[in-house]
């Protein structure tokens, strides 16, 4: 497994610190990135239970009520840090900030190389999500029934989404999927086949491909609510389409994690989501 410029190949996997603080160290440091993903959510949480009647007698505070709902993403958050923190560096994938813990090396510098591929294949998985969404909607009658279906939200509402599509989009999702999912995924593999001194690319590709249309399976339970509540039927080309939408993104991420590093992917993601909220402010202005 190699990158083709500063990622460690399968022979020069980045060696593992096994020393017990240390390890607790960087899985704190991942962790702390985390959470601002969960404090953005939090945010977002309490404008909606905000303005969101209670059920019958749930008489709490807001502020409880936010905590409750943050605790399983939260709990999440953690295992997968874990499990990443663990699993990442033995199949040879690599975190800026888990290096810079572990062993001091450069941050900034060395995320500032990887930027303009990041930001590159952000923006591409962005158009291709979008292009993608809009071939679909002439083809698939359900999808077009969900793009003219509901309220248009203002360009102030879209706006006030950014904060938690860089955030627990960009940072939070690539700690639970990258970091976490497709490390274990890859590990497993390659223990499990025994591959050599490194995971072979085609237990790789399984692991983010797995990940990628996990990410989208993930996605229908909002879909089946939101069909729902606008009496559009689910059928099998409106369950494709999320799923894909979703899953291009996961592959970009994915591959931007294993050539470069967890925080170009979570690069890549935010700038994906840049291309989602110009598409859609382009939309409600035009």
């Amino acid at each position: 497994m190699s990158s083709p410029s500063d990622s460690a190949t399968a022979d020069e996997t980045p060696s593992v610190d096994s020393d017990r603080g240390s390890f607790l160290r960087r899985v704190l440091a991942l962790f702390a990135l985390g959470l601002l993903g969960i404090a953005a959510l939090g945010m977002t949480l309490a404008t909606q239970l905000g303005t969101t009647p209670l059920p019958p007698g749930v008489d709490l505070p807001l502020s409880l009520l936010v905590a409750a709902s943050l605790i399983p993403n939260t709990l999440l958050l953690l295992v997968a840090v874990v499990v990443g923190a663990y699993c990442a560096p033995r199949a040879g994938f690599r975190s800026h900030v888990d290096e810079r813990v572990a062993r001091g090396t450069p941050l900034l510098s060395n995320l500032r190389s990887e930027l303009s591929t990041a930001v590159g294949v952000g923006l591409a998985a962005g158009v291709a999500i979008v292009g993608f969404d809009a071939a679909a909607a002439l083809v698939v009658p359900e999808v077009a029934q969900l793009h003219g279906g509901g309220a248009t939200p203002s360009v102030a509402e879209l706006l006030a989404t950014v904060p938690l599509r860089f955030l627990y989009g960009g940072i939070v999702e690539e700690l639970l999927l990258r970091w976490g999912l497709v490390s274990l995924l890859v590990y497993l593999g390659w223990r499990l086949l025994g591959t050599g001194v490194g995971p072979s690319e085609g237990v790789v590709w399984a692991g983010i491909l797995i990940a990628a249309v996990a990410f989208g399976v993930g996605h229908l339970p909002a879909l089946l609510g939101t069909a729902d509540s606008l009496g559009i039927p689910v059928s099998p080309g409106l369950v494709a389409r999320t799923v894909l939408l979703n899953a291009v993104g996961g592959v970009a991420f994915g591959w931007l994690f294993w050539r470069r590093s967890l925080e170009a992917a979570m690069v890549g993601h935010a700038a994906s989501h840049a291309v989602l909220v110009g598409s859609s402010v382009l939309a409600i202005l035009l």
